[in-house]
């Protein structure tokens, strides 16, 4: 899976779990401002995409993380 396809997955999970505040998400938009979610809800998140990639992110390693571009090179390690 390429950067761009992880990025699209990534957009069409966080679609499944937050609906319409997610239309329109770019890989660079800030997903904590985006979305208007808390920390809790980003783990959610987290737990999804682990799920659905079959990878496990530590959580040291999502420190900073606020996009999906830098979520998506976060994971591209892992795959």
């Amino acid at each position: 899976m390429n950067r761009q396809q992880l990025i699209s997955k990534l957009i069409e999970l966080a679609t499944k779990r937050f609906g319409e505040k997610a239309q329109g998400l770019e890989s660079s938009d800030d997903f904590f401002d985006r979305l208007g979610i808390d920390s809790m809800q980003a783990m959610e998140l987290m737990t999804d995409l682990e799920d659905e990639l079959e990878v496990e992110i530590p959580d040291y390693e999502l420190q900073g993380v606020t996009t999906f571009d830098q979520l998506a090179e976060v994971i591209e390690v892992r795959l």
